[in-house]
């Protein structure tokens, strides 16, 4: 039951700027990192950033300046903000969390959202 849902992809003009979220759902315990990956076609799932359980935030060299990952423990929401986008930034963006479940609460397990489509092109 527990799953994670993207959102916020779309179509945008080179050099600007997107938001993307992120909303975990289902009898979680708790969420330790979450990260953001992304898949271009014909080309390797690459990791793009990610928040370890210590809160460090770490972006791949691509990106690095010119994305902001951040998480709402609150509302169980992980955003990546996008900034500065290139036509080599398009790809289906999906969202990871390593969770643990309200009945295996030592026990943490990968989630993946489903996937948006961000597209830079003007």
């Amino acid at each position: 039951q527990e799953k994670l849902v993207e959102s916020g992809g779309g179509l945008v003009q080179p050099g600007g700027s997107l938001r993307l979220s992120c909303s975990a759902s289902g009898s979680i315990f708790s969420i330790s990192a979450v990260g953001w990956y992304r898949q271009a076609p014909g080309k390797q799932r690459e990791l793009v950033a990610q928040i370890i359980g210590s809160g460090t935030a770490y972006y791949s060299d691509s990106v690095k300046g010119r994305f902001t990952i951040s998480r709402d423990n609150a509302k169980k929401m992980v955003y990546l903000h996008l900034n500065s986008l290139k036509p080599e930034d398009t790809a289906v963006y999906y969202c990871y969390a390593k969770i643990a479940t309200i009945s295996s609460p030592l026990s943490v397990n990968d989630y993946w959202g489903q996937g948006t489509q961000v597209t830079v092109s003007s």
